[in-house]
């Protein structure tokens, strides 16, 4: 797989519910920015993709948590001898609610032995170089270098430090002066190409329409969380 250049997309987050049903269906940002259209899916069903939790038992999820010792040591030590690894969510199933997916799958990664800055390659400057390479061009992002175009996030807080601060709705920490839990991190702006954007705003807007969809009367008595 070195040889020719493999890249590993191992979308760990996707299935990662299956280590942890009961953590992965109460997640804190489901019940503010997870559409109940989307939650309803992820429900068990014979026929949605993913939902496939007829009689989800301690037996199952050892077997998840044993599997993924293998799967991540795999990856980690293909990363390890140069191959490339990239994140991806393949999220919108199983619990897995786009955006924070993407900062669980790199939390993941660290999890199999990835540094953070491995982590963050992968994230960025691997994942550029995939997609160019199978174009032919050379990656216009995914490092931050004279001539490229300006990806950026911006968060008040360190990510080598703890990658949860990464998540929209950032993390908490005890204020030891305070006595008081502080709410950290957080991405506050994205940079699209040169172009600023107020992430927060952009967090409000999927919460405004999480409600909407709430209210709607068309999805009276669809579960939710």
């Amino acid at each position: 797989m070195k040889e020719r250049d493999v890249t590993l997309d191992p979308t760990f987050s996707i299935y990662s519910a299956g280590r942890d049903l009961s953590r992965k269906m109460n997640l804190p940002w489901h019940q503010k920015y997870t559409l109940p259209s989307l939650y309803a899916y992820y429900q068990p069903s014979r026929t949605n993709h993913g939902s496939y939790w007829y009689h989800w038992t301690t037996w199952d999820e050892v077997a998840f948590k044993n599997f993924y010792r293998v799967w991540m040591e795999f990856v980690n030590e293909y990363k390890n001898m140069g191959g490339k690894v990239t994140t991806g969510s393949d999220a919108g199933f199983i619990f897995s609610t786009p955006g924070f997916a993407t900062i669980e799958e790199m939390e993941i990664l660290q999890e199999a032995g990835f540094h953070p800055l491995e982590v963050i390659r992968s994230a960025t400057m691997y994942g550029a170089q995939t997609i160019a390479e199978r174009t032919g061009k050379e990656p216009e992002v995914g490092v931050v270098r004279q001539g490229m175009l300006a990806d950026l996030l911006i968060v008040d807080a360190n990510p080598l430090e703890n990658l949860k601060v990464l998540y929209g709705t950032g993390w908490f920490r005890l204020n030891d002066s305070t006595g008081k839990v502080d709410q950290v991190g957080g991405v506050k702006y994205t940079i699209k190409d040169g172009i600023l954007y107020d992430a927060k705003q952009l967090l409000a807007d999927v919460a405004r329409m999480v409600d909407d969809q709430r209210r709607a009367p068309t999805l009276a008595g669809q579960k939710a969380p």
